[in-house]
């Protein structure tokens, strides 16, 4: 092996005792999730309702705390089916492990997707305000994604395809790495993944200035994923899937449908009526929000 500019030779797991032990990339993403949530939380309670209500109700935490808990099976549902899209000629073989999350992993692609809507529908049913805290969590979502590929530095999780290049990322610990061969040089994708997703936070600043943006009717969600896919796709030049469609490697396929599918939930949040004061029907003060 040549040796990498950027070489980390730490142990990524963390011994609380003679029998227990927890990996650090595990510490620090649950980190970064209570961070988000608090993010979350926070921006929720500064996304006041439309209309002249006095005062003007806000998002109350304990319906995130029931989005949250509907979003993990669409994050697991997705998350699976993303990875077996990605290595589909070996599910294809070999079909009854699919089901078999043991055998192989998840993908966030798809992960991200199925958890916003399994949460938008969990949110429905408890009647929390869903166009709203899909305004809210735009921010937050982004710093996850970032954050959490920042994280995977910690593991070597989401190492790219060898290169030779002064930037080249090796681990030479003890491990357990998350990347096969992680002791080869290598791109630093996590790295770069973070990197976008961070300009992505910066232009959906940017474009929060635009008024189908700024009114709070979810289209900051649309907006938010769909900068997110384009940062990704970009980076998955860099990994080690092999190509599937065409110069595109499967999940670059899958972002392009995503990103498809944003720009076209922007359309319709563009051509959705605004509400007005007028339109808004005025409340109560302890009248309980629907």
């Amino acid at each position: 092996m040549g040796p990498a500019v950027i070489s980390f030779a730490f142990d990524p797991v963390l011994k609380l005792g003679d029998t227990a032990s927890v990996r650090i990339e595990t510490f620090a993403l649950a980190v970064v999730l209570f961070v988000g949530i608090a993010m979350a939380a926070r921006i929720g309670r500064l996304t006041p309702a439309v209309g002249p209500y006095v005062p003007a109700p806000t998002l109350r935490p304990d319906d995130l705390i029931f989005i949250i808990v509907g979003a993990v099976p669409g994050a697991l549902i997705g998350g699976r089916l993303g990875y077996v899209a990605a290595h589909l000629d070996y599910y294809t073989a070999n079909p009854s492990l699919i089901l078999d999350p043991g055998k192989g992993g998840f993908e966030l692609t798809l992960a991200v997707p199925f958890a916003i809507l399994t949460g938008a529908i969990i949110a429905r049913l408890v009647g929390a305000p869903v166009v709203r805290w899909m305004h809210a969590i735009a921010f937050p979502l982004l710093f996850v994604l970032a954050a959490g590929k920042l994280v995977g530095v910690l593991g070597a999780n989401g190492q790219g395809s060898p290169i030779d290049l002064p930037w080249a990322t090796a681990y030479t610990g003890p491990g357990p790495w998350d990347s096969l061969g992680a002791d080869v040089p290598s791109h630093p994708a996590q790295l770069y993944e973070a990197g976008l997703v961070l300009v992505a936070i910066v232009l959906l600043v940017v474009v929060s200035r635009w008024e189908v943006i700024r009114r709070r009717d979810g289209a900051a969600l649309f907006a938010a994923v769909g900068l997110w896919a384009i940062a990704r796709f970009a980076v998955a030049f860099t990994w080690r899937d092999p190509v599937a469609v065409g110069p595109l490697r499967m999940e670059q396929a899958l972002l392009v449908g995503l990103f498809v599918v944003c720009v076209i939930g922007l359309v319709e949040r563009r051509r959705a009526p605004i509400i007005t004061f007028e339109d808004a029907e005025v409340v109560d003060e302890d009248e309980p929000e629907a």
